[in-house]
């Protein structure tokens, strides 16, 4: 989900050297030797950039943690809902899972789109890593409720995503705005006055969840407003000791609220009126549920590991494990396979939760991706033309490689 970073500036080669005459030695004069050295200085910025600008060579690993640990967080929820009716705790859990877990992947997302601009090779990207997978991914669990579950009545819509596609219609929504939001003077403002007018509209209906899309866009454009030394202020030592009592008043409070409130607050999907609430309750649930969000995503995000860990390379693959994790977790529902009786008590819901991690894993690996890439990574090259700036790119990236010595 990430964009790669556009060069900057332009490259200035240094001027050749002077011939000397045939046969006469000559010292490396004052002049010659920082000739060189900037030389070398340009090509280190050179290579420094090439580097910036080709995706994946050099990847942060705590994003990568983080998006791993946060998708595995997003398929044991999901695991807990066929559950977590008949355990107070389960469901206390769940609500502050839910309360974070999402919130942390969308601000991750946003922080990766803040690269995003109109130029065509981005917009192809766009195109064939969130438009066609949604399209796909839509079809395929549309059919999948039809058949699987045998209602005649499941249609395939593309203007109605179902289950978990709704986050790639989201993600295709927020990004074509970034330069938008890079433009405006107060934009996380802006995004949360957005999102509490949904919260009092129903009447925006079920069409391209725009509930989702507006209530969750304030996560997206708080990312796209983060830099890197936001997430240092939170990776340290005494943000982790604090995050232990937060979280253990979260779940008391979690506990506690089970009977008192609505779980589906915390999806973000429904205005107030259509959830039995005054219309003024939703925009006071957007901003109290936007800045407990913050807290338990920060808390989250100071235990993420900074070094590399043997799940780091899984992040990279979040999206397979996102996407696929459902079709198991719906399978599960339409074939009875959470019916035992015993999975239904504390043991059986701690090995659903084990077989949730265990599963969300392996779809995130590398021979999974490989399987799947055509249709969430395709190549499309048949059905886009070369624009002449990225040709221009090409061309030159080439010429330098030639000049580079051995």
């Amino acid at each position: 989900m990430t964009d790669s970073l556009r060069p900057q500036g332009h490259h200035r080669a240094p001027l050749p050297p002077a011939q000397p005459a045939s046969g006469v030695p000559t010292p490396r004069s004052p002049q010659k030797q920082h000739d060189r050295q900037d030389h070398n200085r340009d090509d280190r910025n050179r290579q420094d950039r090439d580097r910036q600008a080709t995706p994946g060579k050099q990847r942060d690993s705590f994003f990568d943690n983080a998006k791993y640990l946060a998708i595995v967080l997003v398929a044991m929820a999901h695991s807990w809902e066929p559950l977590k009716g008949d355990s107070r705790i389960l469901e206390g859990v769940y609500t502050v899972v839910y309360t974070f877990h999402m919130p942390a992947f969308i601000i991750i997302s946003g922080y990766f789109s803040r690269s995003f601009d109109m130029r065509p090779d981005r917009l192809r990207r766009l195109v064939t890593g969130i438009l066609v997978p949604y399209v796909v991914f839509e079809t395929a669990y549309t059919l999948f409720k039809r058949y699987g579950d045998h209602d005649p009545g499941m249609t395939v819509s593309l203007l109605d995503p179902w289950y978990l596609t709704w986050f790639l219609l989201a993600l295709f929504i927020w990004r074509l705005t970034t330069p938008l939001w890079k433009t405006a003077r107060w934009p996380l403002p802006l995004a949360l006055g957005i999102a509490m007018f949904g919260s009092v509209s129903p009447e925006i209906g079920n069409d391209l969840d725009l509930q989702r899309v507006l209530q969750f866009l304030p996560y997206f454009v708080l990312g796209l407003c983060m830099k890197p030394e936001h997430f240092q202020r939170v990776r340290t030592r005494a943000m982790r000791i604090a995050s232990v009592p937060v979280f253990a008043v979260a779940l008391a409070i979690g506990w506690w609220a089970v009977p008192r409130m609505d779980t589906a607050w915390f999806y973000h999907r429904d205005a107030a009126q259509e959830l039995g609430a005054p219309w003024w309750t939703g925009p006071v649930m957007v901003l109290a549920l936007f800045g407990c969000s913050l807290l338990l995503t920060a808390c989250f995000f100071a235990w993420v590991p900074r070094r590399r860990m043997w799940f780091t390379a899984l992040g990279a693959g979040t999206l397979y494990g996102y996407l696929l994790h459902g079709f198991l977790v719906k399978a599960g529902d339409f074939y009875g396979w959470f019916e035992p009786r015993w999975l239904h008590r504390p043991l059986g819901e701690i090995a659903v939760t084990l077989v949730a991690a265990a599963a969300v894993t392996l779809l995130c690996t590398r021979p999974v991706q490989r399987v799947f890439r055509f249709v969430m990574e395709p190549d499309m090259k048949w059905a886009f033309k070369r624009d002449a700036a990225e040709l221009a790119r090409v061309r030159e990236k080439s010429e330098r490689r030639e000049k580079v010595p051995a």
